[in-house]
């Protein structure tokens, strides 16, 4: 997923930034509200991670344009301030969650996760279609049961598409997405990418989970039918 940080000291935005990537996100930065507001204008972030005590913008600011803009991706505040009445500023502002400095980072990985999930209308941190199970807390996938080893930036492709199940992906929208926006692109890549996540999800063709609309994109099947062990 893609997550835009917008926080103003350096080493706690470099720290977020890392663990984030280590698991297996994609980050942009931002060091005061007006370039986080940028960021979030110009690059199609799947949650925000705003702190409210910018310089220039302030972050209830960066919040409210967001919103007022109609952008509905989950955003997650962090203050380092006790006052419940500036907690609760920042959700009337349209933030969906917040964390009080100093955090664990595990907790702010934990919130993330369950916040994009929610986003896609998911409750479960076990992601399925079909035969298909993908449980984004130990970032393992299984096929009927069967433990399937995928590359970090196959996992993220493949949870993508399980987060948009049903819908049609298109290439532009996944380079956008599993790369930083500084990174060297190649949409020729993702067919790459693709190519490979159905042979490791699929070797013997036998449910086809991931179906290619030419010149439209991809299509994860939400109720792939199950594999038929007799076929195997």
């Amino acid at each position: 997923m893609r997550i835009c940080i917008i926080e103003d000291e350096p080493a706690l935005r470099e720290q977020l930034a890392a663990a984030l990537r280590r698991a297996g996100h994609t980050v942009d930065l931002a060091a005061d509200g007006t370039e986080g507001l940028y960021a979030l204008t110009e690059y199609p972030a799947d949650l925000a991670i705003v702190d409210l005590g910018l310089p220039g913008l302030t972050g209830l600011e960066v919040i409210r344009r967001v919103r007022a803009d109609g952008r509905r991706l989950p955003i997650l505040i962090l203050t380092a301030r006790d006052r419940w009445q500036d907690k609760v500023a920042g959700l009337d502002a349209g933030a969906d969650d917040y964390l009080t400095k100093p955090f664990q980072f595990e907790e702010l990985l934990a919130r993330v996760q369950a916040l994009i999930r929610r986003a896609a209308g998911y409750a479960d941190p076990v992601l399925r279609a079909g035969p298909i199970a993908l449980d984004t807390r130990s970032q393992s996938v299984s096929v009927d049961g069967r433990a399937v080893e995928l590359t970090s930036f196959e996992y993220r492709l493949l949870e993508y598409l399980m987060l948009r199940a049903g819908q049609v992906v298109s290439k532009s929208e996944l380079t956008d997405k599993l790369y930083e926006h500084d990174s060297e692109r190649d949409s020729n890549t993702i067919e790459v990418f693709v190519g490979r996540l159905r042979r490791k999800l699929d070797p013997d063709d036998r449910f086809r989970p991931i179906e290619t609309l030419r010149g439209r994109g991809y299509r994860l099947q939400p109720e792939a039918p199950a594999a038929d062990p007799a076929r195997a």
